[in-house]
């Protein structure tokens, strides 16, 4: 079996929130195998990351540059490519940076490549099944890789949950002086930070997101009477942005926002994953949409097939109502 890699992302040494899904999803793919991190980057950052992802792997590939300090796919493209024995299989999660990583990577590795996996069925001789989403998650496309001359796979966040096994004890190995040196036609300038708006939808505990199913613009007042009643704030995706129905500072995804709720109220919402790619750390996922085929569905802990314009206002006469006989 060929050896399986999770490239880990990072930042202020915290890793993502994926570094334990790539592992799970690695278990996926062989159960008896035990799968090698590899991270990235220059500094403590660096050096606290891989001690951050000892728990989830035994051994901790480092590789420490200044010319890795910020995430250039160009730069890491190539010092994987150094590193990774030939037939490897690794995997990435599918957000801004893997989506920039993985093809290029996989051209350098002469490998197979297939992006945002939801699912991994094993493997049956030289060939990695895999299930992936199209047509807004509408479609599951069941694929055959070979991988006989390796892999590069990129995950999505969430499809796979991290593994309740005990902790282990893994150990860092620098890989450093293998990588070389390093040249781009591209340079980090500078992060250009968004203006902060009304509300800091990251600080919230509960959020009732609205979408698409919203309609228009005046309908947005029935989701935040439904948050002054529940005690959240109201988010969104990227449609109700771009309709100019709410601030860029209220979307949630890939494109906007990441979120850690408790509690998450996708109203209105498909569930695309560009959206749920701003949605970390497991919150309790509620799904309104009047469409039973919504892929909201299969990630949600409670859906509920209901118009949000007549649900939502239910709703909220009967948390106001609880919080009545609460108060008596």
């Amino acid at each position: 079996m060929a050896r399986i890699f999770a490239y880990i992302v990072h930042k202020a040494g915290v890793p993502h929130d994926t570094a334990t899904q790539l592992a799970a999803a690695a278990k996926k793919i062989d159960l008896a195998s035990s799968p090698t991190a590899i991270l990235t980057g220059w500094g403590p950052g660096l050096d606290a990351a891989c001690d951050n992802v000892c728990a989830s792997y035994s051994e901790i590939w480092k590789l420490s540059s200044e010319v890795l300090a910020y995430p250039n796919a160009e730069l890491v493209r190539q010092a994987l490519a150094k590193i990774l024995p030939p037939g490897s299989i690794l995997l990435i999660a599918h957000e801004h940076f893997g989506i920039d990583l993985a093809p290029g990577l996989s051209i350098k590795l002469n490998s197979a490549v297939v992006s945002d996996a939801v699912e991994i069925a094993g493997v049956a001789g030289s060939f990695l099944n895999i299930v992936r989403q199209e047509f807004g998650g509408q479609v599951s496309a069941h694929v055959r890789c070979d991988i006989s001359s390796g892999a590069v796979v990129t995950v999505r966040p969430g499809a796979f949950k991290a593994p309740e096994s005990a902790p282990v004890a893994g150990i860092v190995v620098d890989k450093s002086s293998e990588v070389g040196a390093l040249t781009a036609r591209r340079r980090y300038l500078g992060t250009i930070v968004a203006e902060a708006g009304d509300v800091d939808i990251t600080k919230h505990s509960v959020l009732v997101s609205i979408g698409r199913g919203i309609q228009e613009k005046d309908n947005v007042a029935i989701a935040e009477e439904l948050a002054e009643a529940l005690g959240a704030a109201v988010s969104c995706s990227r449609p109700v942005v771009d309709a100019k129905w709410m601030e860029k500072s209220r979307q949630v995804g890939s494109s906007g926002k990441t979120v850690k709720p408790k509690v998450y109220l996708a109203c209105g919402i498909s569930g695309a994953f560009q959206h749920l790619a701003g949605i970390k750390g497991a919150p309790f996922l509620i799904a309104i949409n009047k469409n039973p085929k919504a892929p909201i569905f299969q990630v949600a802990d409670v859906g509920i097939v209901d118009d949000i314009l007549e649900f939502l206002p239910e709703l909220t006469t009967k948390v106001r109502e609880l919080h009545s006989v609460a108060a008596k």
